[in-house]
Order: structure tokens, then sequence, then C-alpha cells
């Protein structure tokens, strides 16, 4: 993750591939100030998940134990099928 939330880690909770971005949980956090709704009920604050660029964020290697560029790897099993496979790109263990 780059830019003021650099370092964190989170889950992706929805993709947008059209515009480009993700969201993920606890990161890149927007406070929204709600309105009353009701009479004699206080005005609030909430903190939200913004939605930041795909550009921006990386996928995470629990064996390097940080965020990593990825390679691919295509493979063939036994019974014809070809695999797709994501891989780290320092230490080429799957992702």
């Amino acid at each position: 993750m780059a830019g003021k939330d650099r370092g964190k880690t989170g889950k992706v909770l929805r993709v947008d591939t059209k515009a480009g971005k993700v969201l993920v949980e606890g990161l890149n956090m927007v406070k929204k100030h709600a309105r009353p709704t009701k009479q004699g009920e206080k005005g609030q604050t909430i903190s939200l998940a913004s939605p930041l660029y795909m550009a921006k964020v990386m996928l995470f290697c629990s064996s390097c134990g940080k965020g990593v560029r990825v390679h691919t790897r295509i493979s063939e099993s036994k019974n014809g099928a070809i695999t797709k496979e994501r891989l780290c790109a320092q230490c080429k263990n799957i992702i």
C-alpha cells in the first residue's frame, strides 16, 4: 500500500475494474458527517473505507512477510489441464 496508509495490510472487499479501484478493509478511511434524522437526535461522524487506485496496492506474500510484485507461471498437469499460478517475484513461492 502506498500513500498515507503505507505498510498496512487488509482484505480486499470490492474491485471496480472499470474505474481501476479497489476497496480495502480498514484502509483509506474518510470521515463522513451525518445529519440528525430525527428531532432531538444528535449528528455524528462516521468513518468509512474509501476506494483507492489499484496501482497503489500490492499482493502480500506470507513467506516473505511483505508486499511483493507478482510473476506468473503456466503449467500443465498430467491430465492435460493448464493452470496459471501467481508467484512471489522474490522468493518464487505460490501466493
